[in-house]
């Protein structure tokens, strides 16, 4: 695919993840940057008029909480980082709320640590959530968790955030914006020949030599973690875009396919890096037997699948496992995420989700495995 048709790719995306960082955010430790934060909103809301849905990641809490604490170097102590991200998540927010306010534009605020997106359970309760607030009309505006992480959980830095929440919702796309103009040959403020690269494939082994450290004291993430996170992205056949944050009109001129900064691509389409992640990455827990109608609606409706199709449940498995679905013979029609386990699987069989309430003492979602995390053998 050549870079013309490549950047067409960015322009038709309908669900992009936009992560900004803290240097942006903070006027590099100067306090949070009002006027930018505007600009930024004023962009995003363009996008979301045109029916692009968007979800923000913002870094800055911590950045934020050291202005208001008058730090002017980022400290060591995990305690003192959870405090200054509990004052700064408040102030960073209110500023969000604001600025998106002018455009009418509600906002929710989402906080996930490692364990929201690695327990299987917690992952797709994050993604229903995210989804339902996507439906909505709400921008959900993502942040990790500084408040309680620990050295153990913590993502590391937003740039990975950013990636696994793309992963989490199937985002077409993923841009990250910095305080560099994308990912060069060299480390352009020591090497005057350095070299922007356009466009790469994002599992290219030798990008990760072209990744420099990080341009300031105030987040965690250099340009490597960016490689990482458009390597994280593409699991799911998301591109990725990184940029300079304080370019006029980068957010829009991005999504309209202008050649700026770096694009990242995947290796494979999104239906088939997301068949590959489905059946390589997850155990198989259990298996559901499907009636003939259930087959027809999974094979030719492309349809989710509902309990009151399901037949039989075998295997010990939890909400969020990997289960195969069979037919009355045996054979394999698809492998997806139970949103249910495997007894409460059994108390529902054969029933609409008219009736979860009542044998179940509650309704959560209404399919058994929904379409998106769904696919077909």
């Amino acid at each position: 695919m050549d870079s013309a048709s490549s950047r067409q790719q960015l322009a038709t995306a309908r669900r992009w993840v936009i992560k900004i960082g803290s240097a942006l955010l903070t006027d590099n430790g100067r306090g949070v940057n009002r006027a930018a934060i505007f600009n930024w909103v004023e962009q995003i809301a363009a996008l979301r008029d045109r029916g692009v849905e968007v979800i923000l990641v913002s870094s800055g809490a911590v950045a934020a909480g050291m202005d208001r604490l008058g730090w002017r170097r980022r400290p060591e102590s995990v305690h003192q980082l959870q405090a200054a991200a509990a004052i700064g998540q408040s102030h960073l927010v209110q500023v969000y709320e604001h600025a998106f306010g002018q455009f009418d534009c509600r906002t929710a605020q989402i906080l996930l640590d490692h364990d929201d997106l690695s327990n299987r359970t917690r992952y797709l309760n994050a993604r229903s959530t995210l989804r339902t607030l996507l439906s909505l009309g709400a921008l959900p505006i993502v942040n990790e968790n500084d408040t309680v992480v620990t050295d153990e959980i913590r993502f590391g830095d937003n740039d990975t955030l950013a990636a696994l929440v793309a992963n989490l919702v199937e985002a077409d796309a993923l841009l990250i914006l910095t305080d560099a103009d994308g990912l060069f040959t060299r480390d352009p403020r020591d090497n005057p020949d350095a070299e922007l690269v356009g466009e790469a494939s994002a599992i290219d082994p030798s990008l990760m030599a072209m990744a420099g450290g990080s341009r300031s004291g105030l987040g965690r993430g250099g340009m490597s973690t960016k490689v990482r996170a458009a390597q994280l992205a593409a699991r799911s056949g998301a591109c990725t875009a990184i940029a300079g944050g304080a370019r006029e009109d980068v957010i829009e001129r991005i999504c309209a396919g202008e050649p700026l900064g770096t694009l990242l691509l995947p290796e494979a389409d999104p239906l088939t890096a997301r068949k590959r992640w489905l059946a390589g990455q997850l155990q198989l827990r259990g298996r559901l037997t499907l009636d003939a109608g259930a087959e027809r609606a999974l094979r030719e409706q492309g349809k989710s699948l509902l309990a009151v199709g399901v037949t039989a449940v075998d295997g010990r498995f939890r909400r969020g496992d990997l289960v195969s679905c069979c037919n009355a013979e045996g054979g394999e029609i698809a492998r997806g995420l139970a949103n249910y386990d495997c007894g409460e699987t059994a108390r529902i069989l054969g029933c609409s989700s008219e009736r979860f309430a009542e044998l179940l003492g509650y309704r959560d979602d209404d399919e058994l495995i929904h379409r998106d995390n769904l696919i077909l053998l």
